[in-house]
């Protein structure tokens, strides 16, 4: 799925068809306006490997991935950030990891920035009030994060990072895949949710790294993507924390996820201002 990726996709796109594996990469883009997807289409007309799908709106991270996962032909879904170079060799450890475990819904990877360091999103528990809480404060207990570094084998998780996710066809269309009621954001947690709560496992593969720059998006539309995910943090606390059975809590909840956009928004605002002036400069 891409939003305006830039020439991060032209190369992400590049790493995936340079591989042997058989394979379909169906690139599903929403209403970019950069032309990148269009350019990618003329680069790799020769290539059958390759579908291009054009929405004319943005319909969000999960919506988009949902269509092209329904045109797709094999039983193996690969869903992959545009800012993601996934080699041959850390493709087909996915595919074994998946094959050698027969109770796999979903499989995730170690997803890095440009200097190596590990994403903790890669790694994580489920966001719930109380750990929210224990991270927040310091104080004794169980926290979202998890501390130590990251294992560099295949281990359980309760959530990875959307960025990278293999899954069996069967599953993803048993949980009708993303959940449409996210549109940017928390959607993975969702999903990895929704995975074990049908009796699978999700699994982390600490030996697969997979660099990862931040989007496009996330830095010319700071406001526009700070607003979606704190609206999928409420949305994924409603349908899974026992909290949210509370009505005190879950107002104080809301209160405290929405005072907190509303406290980033000055300085998101501003540096979105500065790089594009020294953009235009």
């Amino acid at each position: 799925m891409s939003a305006d990726s830039g020439p991060s996709l032209r190369d992400g796109v590049r790493e995936v068809l340079a591989g042997t594996l058989p394979l379909e990469l169906i690139l599903i883009d929403n209403a970019s306006a950069d032309g990148m997807p269009q350019a990618i289409a003329q680069a790799h007309a020769g290539d059958a490997r390759l579908r291009v799908i054009e929405s004319s709106a943005n319909l969000g991270f999960g919506p988009a991935v949902n269509r092209a996962a329904a045109q797709a032909r094999g039983e193996t879904l690969l869903v992959l950030n545009p800012d993601c170079l996934l080699r041959e060799t850390a493709l087909q450890r996915l595919l074994d990891i998946l094959e050698a475990h027969p109770r796999a819904g979903l499989v995730g990877a170690v997803v890095c920035d440009a200097d190596g360091q590990p994403d903790p999103a890669s790694f994580r528990r489920d966001p719930l009030l109380r750990r929210a809480l224990t991270s927040l404060f310091g104080g004794a207990g169980e926290g979202v994060a998890i501390d130590g570094a990251i294992p560099d084998r295949v281990v359980e998780a309760e959530a990875v990072s959307g960025a990278v996710m293999l899954l069996p066809r069967a599953v993803f269309e048993q949980l009708d895949g993303f959940d449409e009621g996210y549109f940017l954001h928390c959607e993975d947690l969702d999903l990895c949710r929704r995975v074990r709560d049908a009796g699978y496992q999700v699994l982390l593969a600490g030996d697969v790294h997979v660099p990862h720059g931040k989007g496009s998006s996330s830095r010319h539309r700071p406001v526009f993507v700070s607003r979606y995910k704190h609206r999928g943090m409420w949305r994924w606390f409603r349908k899974f924390d026992p909290a949210a059975r509370n009505p005190l809590l879950a107002a104080a909840v809301w209160c405290g996820i929405w005072g907190h956009f509303l406290l980033l928004v000055p300085g998101q605002w501003w540096r979105a201002r500065q790089r594009a002036r020294h953009t235009n400069a």
